[in-house]
């Protein structure tokens, strides 16, 4: 079973996989089928569902039970039994079949129109009798209150076949050249045409007179449906379908399917007023008032026609191919019930989801394969043009991107365990700091908001504007590396051309803020053993968790060599403090003073040779000191005394 997805609506192939050939014994079916795997996961909803080579029709009886299909080559009805889920019968037939209707609720009474002017009938047992119109017909619809057949093609004449009767009652004579299709309103039996001009006749069989004339005005009508009592569909052979009220000369609605092939089945959906339209390539389904595209499917082959299950969200698709489809889409209705287990199975389906049908394939432009140096393959089965581009398969776009960058992968696979952990970081309690990416933008930022909101403030009108960095709009700007702003490159300086003293400002801010933040962040790490919050998730891949550790283990430890290498940097850049040693003999009064004794020395008198004078100059700065420490000894001599004798003169007075 394959599974697709469009526009967010799910769609169950059932009959994909492969079909076993007729001509195989049992015993070999069964051995393939214990063999293959694909054999062994198809889902064969109804045995034998398929044909020799081309089905060309396909309907279901009105009670629901019997599925009808008519196919070439040899032209031929088959009938299978959903109660049964398997085939019922099967007749052989003369000539190929235009096209068939059931008459009644079972298949006890079928018509069939063959390319070769013949009209088949078959009853329960078998053919049962067979006729022949004028001209080569191409569709046919039965009236039931008057038990009438009325057969158009390449004639004017609308011939109409009395099964009450048993004969040809008169024809109606349209204004068209040739007639390709017909139908008959099931609620007040109104009768209508499509003519190749693109006009649509309807006609009132009660009076057999022309009630109304449409032109659609664009090309051959090529299909035709009713819908309630009003809604008429149009079909062309350029691909538009149109909805008209029978009140109205102008279309409701105009569909294009875009591919230029000819509308060759409608359906309506009722229960989603939803209309089903087909041409050979695709099968649309969207809304009937407003256009909008519900879903679609495009098959593998060729499409000749489609018929929906009542009440149910299943179809079945006529194809150029021996299987023919069978679609199931649960957003348009339950299963039959005798098919209800596939409800039981998609919602299995869906809770354990698996790969889609474009995830085993890579979609590359031509940039993409000059790159990988892979042009030679275009052409090639490996590539299938899709639009602007080519789809190949993943395993071979990993093995050549691996072959031309070897450590591509490695650095998707670190790049993605970063952000794995930048995520984990932020479910933290946040602490209003600066982004990793773009510092210096931000700051500006939010100096220019603080700015605004004190004006604001100040002015009391309104309310000042949202953030850019509170704006998710703009959240990945300061996450991811790639929008770095480059302040080297030529865009920005012609942008900048002056380099301001408030920018000049803002880095130093930044620097101070990026040392102020270098020592809280060796407290905030967590030890190496304990896991994380994003190791704590739902992961069941050990390996991928040992190796998360492993990176943040390596990310902690080029962070403290980082920060160990900016310290020793700083150490190295700090300014020591000069010292200076006073000589022997000397008293340090102030470095003016040393300053005046260093002038001192440079100066040179008479033709006295340098190192005399400052010999001479140094005896008498020596005995100048002696002199001075000998009067500072001997005045402090004097003082103690002075203080001794008032001690003792206090002392005296106070014992007399």
């Amino acid at each position: 079973m394959q599974v697709s997805s469009v526009n967010d609506v799910k769609i169950y192939n059932l009959s994909y996989g492969k079909s076993l050939p007729e001509w195989l014994s049992d015993r070999k079916k069964r051995q393939l089928q214990k063999k293959d795997v694909e054999i062994q996961r198809r889902i064969e909803l109804i045995q034998d569902f398929e044909m020799p080579t081309v089905c060309t029709s396909i309907k279901v009886s009105r009670d629901g039970q019997f599925i009808l299909a008519a196919g070439t080559y040899k032209p031929r009805i088959r009938c299978y039994d959903t109660y049964q889920l398997s085939l019922k019968f099967e007749r052989c037939l003369d000539s190929d079949v235009v096209a068939f209707d059931i008459l009644s609720d079972d298949y006890s009474k079928l018509v069939f129109l063959h390319c070769d002017r013949h009209v088949e009938f078959h009853s329960q047992h078998g053919h049962y009798y067979k006729t022949r119109i004028p001209k080569f017909g191409r569709d046919f619809s039965y009236h039931y209150p008057s038990c009438d057949l009325y057969f158009v093609g390449a004639s004017s004449e609308v011939f109409r076949l009395n099964l009450e009767q048993g004969r040809f009652l008169n024809s109606l004579q349209t204004d068209a050249v040739e007639n390709n299709v017909c139908d008959i309103n099931p609620i007040h039996h109104l009768f209508a045409t499509g003519s190749s001009e693109g006009r649509v006749e309807c006609w009132d069989p009660r009076v057999r007179n022309r009630v109304g004339k449409l032109d659609c005005a664009l090309t051959n009508c090529h299909a035709q449906k009713f819908n309630s009592s009003l809604t008429v569909a149009v079909g062309t052979t350029t691909g538009q379908v149109l909805l008209y009220d029978l009140r109205s000369s102008q279309p409701l609605l105009v569909k294009d399917h875009l591919y230029n092939l000819p509308i060759n089945s409608l359906n309506f959906h009722n229960q989603l007023d939803l209309v089903v339209s087909s041409d050979s390539k695709i099968i649309k389904i969207w809304n009937k008032d407003t256009g909008k595209l519900f879903s679609s499917i495009q098959p593998q082959t060729n499409i000749n026609g489609v018929c929906v299950y009542p009440n149910s969200g299943m179809l079945f698709t006529a194809n150029e191919d021996p299987k023919m489809n069978t679609f199931y889409i649960p957003a348009l209705g339950p299963a039959p019930r005798w098919c209800s287990f596939l409800d039981n199975l998609t919602e299995e389906l869906e809770e354990n989801p698996e790969s889609t049908v474009y995830d085993d394939y890579k979609f590359v432009t031509r940039k993409d394969l000059e790159n990988l140096g892979l042009t030679h393959l275009i052409g090639s089965s490996l590539l299938r043009a899709y639009m602007h581009g080519f789809f190949m398969d993943i395993r071979l776009y990993h093995k050549v991107k691996g072959m031309v960058n070897p450590f591509a992968y490695e650095e998707y696979r670190k790049d993605k365990i970063r952000q794995k952990i930048e995520e984990a970081r932020t479910q933290r309690v946040q602490v209003k700091k600066l982004p990793k990416v773009n510092k210096e933008l931000a700051l500006k930022l939010m100096e220019e908001g603080d700015d605004e909101a004190e004006v604001v403030s100040r002015k009391k009108k309104g309310k000042a504007l949202p953030s850019i960095l509170g704006d998710d709009r703009f959240k990945v700007m300061f996450e991811n590396s790639d929008y770095q702003v480059d302040e080297q490159s030529e865009e920005f300086r012609l942008l900048n051309p002056i380099v301001s003293k408030v920018g000049q400002k803002r880095k130093k801010k930044l620097r101070l803020l990026a040392q102020q933040a270098a020592v809280p962040e060796d407290n905030d790490e967590e030890p190496e053993g304990r896991a994380s919050s994003e190791e704590e998730s739902s992961d069941d891949d050990k390996s991928w968790v040992e190796e998360v550790r492993e990176q943040r283990r390596l990310l902690r430890q080029e962070d403290r060599d980082r920060r160990r290498q900016e310290r020793k940097d700083a150490d190295r850049n700090t300014v020591l403090p000069q010292f200076y040693q006073i000589k022997a003999g000397e008293e340090f009064r102030s470095f003016n003073d040393m300053a005046h004794k260093q002038k001192l020395q440079k100066y040179v008198f008479g033709n006295v040779p340098c190192s005399e004078q400052q010999k001479k100059q140094q005896q008498a700065e020596r005995e100048h000191h002696e002199e001075r420490k000998k009067l500072r000894r001997s005045a402090g001599h004097l003082s103690s005394i002075r203080g001794r004798g008032r001690g003792w003169g206090g002392r005296g007075r106070g014992r007399h």
